[in-house]
């Protein structure tokens, strides 16, 4: 017995909230509780006019009948709080009080609106038990005993159906309601996400195209700092390519902010992006900010290959030469560029380890390449192989 005690205050009691102390009930609560009252009450008098006619009940068993019924009535108060307490409550009543008969409906209604099936099934059923004796006490001389006992069960049936479906139907609402306060909690979920991938994605952008200008100039301000004795205008022209180094690392971050912010994934941006074509100009530029690099193009016509893959196949050649430039700046980079339609393409970007001064790196970089990789179903490795020589291959899918 004891493991079921639990279940007593959830049987007794009505929903959570409904009619608790510290929950207060709202104006449409106000009115709804008045409205059931007033229907009692107004049913319980029409019982008690009816019951001067009767001649054949002694006048104190009428007065009981009127008292019991007027607290029946007073009790409906509490429908709230305690549904099935209330309707079991009035079991007895019922045997007793016709004026209780408006309380006894409005009990049965409530436990079928606040509780489980099971709760409205077990009351009802214990309210139609009390019918036969009550009916066998106090029968109606002009209707037979069939025919009252038919109605009423019918009166309860009907009663216990209506609030099936008046709970079925709050319930139909608090799961739509539910539903929808979900679904707007996912969308801000999904606009979270997508600002946070577009802000992984300027920050990508801003770090490929940044990372190459400012390792260009480091080069530059590098040579001014260890060649004190340069000539006047060997100066002059270091510090102009410094200088437009910084515009130019000024107005690509511009672009790429811009381009960036109003360009949704998956379209193509407004700016001009880089090909696979623009390689030559690429190690072009490495070339005049001092390094050795050697272009081995194996693709027969660079200018074909569609735009994401020459883009993607650009910025991993972008990164990788200025990876060089940051830790091996004096030594040799060959760069290969090989594949075809069907075959897929391979960058592969090769150049000694060196020991000396570096300009300093997160990391980053190659984590991004990766990354960018993967995202076109490609893949990337990197580290130092067999030879010595530190070696960054990437394969992108090239579609037929």
């Amino acid at each position: 017995m004891t493991e079921y005690r639990w279940l007593l205050p959830a049987v007794l009691h009505g929903d959570p909230g409904e009619g608790q102390p510290g929950v207060r009930r709202s104006t449409r609560d106000w009115a709804v509780d008045m409205f059931v009252f007033l229907g009692a009450a107004g049913t319980g008098l029409l019982m008690a006019l009816a019951l001067r006619s009767d001649t054949s009940t002694p006048q104190p068993i009428l007065l009981a009948d009127q008292v019991v019924g007027a607290l029946a009535c007073a009790a409906v108060w509490l429908r709230r709080r305690w549904p099935v307490g209330l309707a079991l409550a009035l079991l007895p009543v019922s045997l007793l009080s016709s004026v209780a008969t408006g309380p006894v409906c409005v009990a049965l209604f409530t436990v079928a609106v606040h509780r489980p099936l099971k709760f409205a099934a077990l009351t009802g059923g214990l309210h139609l038990l009390t019918l036969a004796p009550y009916l066998c006490w106090r029968p109606d001389p002009e209707l037979p005993f069939w025919v009252e006992f038919t109605v009423a069960a019918l009166l309860y049936v009907l009663l216990v159906i209506w609030g099936m479906f008046v709970r079925a139907r709050r319930q139909l609402v608090l799961t739509l309601r539910e539903r929808a306060e979900r679904a707007e909690v996912e969308a801000e979920l999904r606009v979270e996400r997508a600002r946070h991938l577009e802000r992984e994605r300027i920050a990508r952008e801003m770090h490929d195209v940044l990372a190459h200008r400012l390792s260009l100039l480091s080069v530059h301000a590098g040579a001014l700092e260890y060649r004190p004795d340069m000539e006047p205008h060997d100066v002059a022209r270091t510090a102009g390519v410094i200088r437009a180094g910084a515009h130019q690392a000024l107005q690509d971050l511009r672009e790429v902010i811009g381009v960036l912010r109003i360009a949704p994934e998956g379209t193509t941006p407004d700016r001009p992006q880089p090909t696979l074509a623009d390689l030559t100009g690429l190690v072009e530029e490495s070339r005049l900010a001092g390094m050795e690099v050697t272009l081995d193009m194996r693709v027969s016509d660079p200018a074909e290959a569609p735009a994401r893959l020459g883009r993607n196949a650009y910025r991993i050649t972008q990164e990788g030469l200025t990876n060089a430039r940051k830790h091996a700046a004096d030594a040799p980079v060959g760069v290969t560029v090989a594949g075809g339609p069907g075959d897929g393409l391979t960058v592969e970007i090769r150049n000694p380890v060196t020991v000396g001064q570096a300009i300093p790196g997160s990391g980053s970089g190659l984590i991004g390449l990766t990354e960018r990789a993967e995202l076109m179903g490609g893949r990337l490795d990197y580290g130092r192989g067999p030879d010595g020589r530190f070696r960054l291959r990437a394969w992108l899918p090239w579609a037929a």
